[in-house]
């Protein structure tokens, strides 16, 4: 039985041969030569501008994703829209509205960027680091809590200080 290979491909990869996901998003900009383009390498800036340790990376036949501690957000290119879904969407807050696609789900959400529209740089910055903030909490809360050491008992503590009428027999 073989197994299946993933079609991650991570930013920084000294141990892998091949383009980077940086790289790869790179002519993928550059081989969007209209608004789209455009519009992706905008939301991308915007994207490491809100988290500067986000990672990138490309996967499902080469859609631009953004993780920190699981998938932040994808940018998928469409003949009329780049498309922003975000995995735990419905579970973040949006003050300022940007959702306007897939409001009907249980976890994605989606902002779909037009020709001509204007991207709320502080609005969608405010929400990848929402989505940050909800990737690290999930992680926290799977994390097992660290082991306490407990307190060193003292000789008084433990029943072989204590004195005793019998000397004890040796287990075997």
């Amino acid at each position: 039985m073989t197994k299946a290979t993933s079609s991650v491909t991570p930013s920084a990869s000294a141990d892998t041969e091949g383009p980077s996901a940086a790289q790869l998003i790179d002519a993928k900009i550059a081989g969007l030569d209209d608004w789209r383009g455009t519009t992706l390498a905008r939301v991308r800036r915007i994207i490491q501008q809100a988290d500067p340790a986000v990672v990138e990376t490309v996967k499902w036949r080469g859609v631009p994703v953004w993780e920190h501690d699981g998938i932040l957000c994808t940018g998928e290119i469409y003949a009329r829209a780049v498309k922003m879904t975000f995995a735990k969407g419905a579970a973040l807050a949006d003050p300022a509205g940007l959702f306007n696609a897939s409001l009907t789900g249980t976890t994605r959400r989606a902002i779909d960027l037009h020709e001509g529209e204007t991207i709320n740089a502080t609005a969608l910055k405010a929400l990848i680091r929402a989505a940050v903030a909800a990737n690290v909490a999930a992680t926290t809360a799977k994390t097992p809590p660290a082991r306490r050491r407990t307190a060193t008992k003292t000789p008084a503590d433990t029943r072989a200080a204590a004195p005793t009428s019998r000397p004890r027999t040796p287990r075997r």
